[in-house]
């Protein structure tokens, strides 16, 4: 499965509103320079609970370990966020916000172990974006809409190109697959490889 729309209720416009107010927060350049063209910058938000109180660039990208997992003081402040990601049935690791700048590109490239069949997923909760930002996981379009949440699947090549205006900023989630995930799935939007 390449990627897919999840059927999970979101309250968004509370979400994009709390988030709205992150915008002016602590942003950390992603550190994969080579990655990427232009500007892309993380703000994390739920990380490994021995990186609380350290450094962003450690707790927006120490995110392959078996540790505990926290939220951090600047996702306490979005109530409406925090209590969707603690409806989850299934245990949530790191969340990011991620934000690809006008002409930037996130260049082809795979995450390995986040993919489904190996016990983790990638979803990505597109929180402003436009159709000019084209998201691609092994040469398909990804249709994803602002307000949808959608698995992808980042141990296949993917990328992202932003050709428009504006920012594109996603809400990034790692999190451990259970029964109670996959059956979120839609099985109307499944892109099978």
């Amino acid at each position: 499965m390449l990627f897919s729309r999840l059927d999970l209720p979101v309250d968004f416009t509370k979400i994009r509103n709390e988030i709205r107010t992150l915008l002016c927060a602590r942003w950390v350049d992603h550190v994969n320079a080579g990655g990427y063209d232009g500007k892309w910058d993380v703000l994390p938000l739920r990380t490994l609970k021995e990186h609380h109180g350290r450094h962003p660039i450690l707790q927006a990208f120490s995110i392959e370990s078996t540790g505990k997992w926290g939220d951090l003081d600047i996702l306490k402040r979005c109530s409406s966020l925090q209590n969707w990601l603690a409806s989850f049935q299934c245990p949530v690791k790191s969340v990011r916000l991620m934000r690809l700048a006008p002409g930037g590109h996130i260049k082809p490239h795979r995450d390995l172990g986040l993919e489904w069949h190996s016990g983790e997923a990638r979803l990505h909760l597109p929180i402003w974006s436009d159709t000019n930002v084209h998201f691609m996981v092994k040469g398909q379009p990804v249709p994803m809409q602002v307000g949808e949440l959608w698995y992808i699947n980042a141990g296949e090549v993917h990328e992202v190109r932003n050709d428009s205006e504006q920012n594109r900023i996603h809400l990034v989630i790692d999190c451990e697959v259970n029964d109670w995930l996959f059956g979120c799935f839609d099985d109307d939007s499944v892109m099978s490889a």
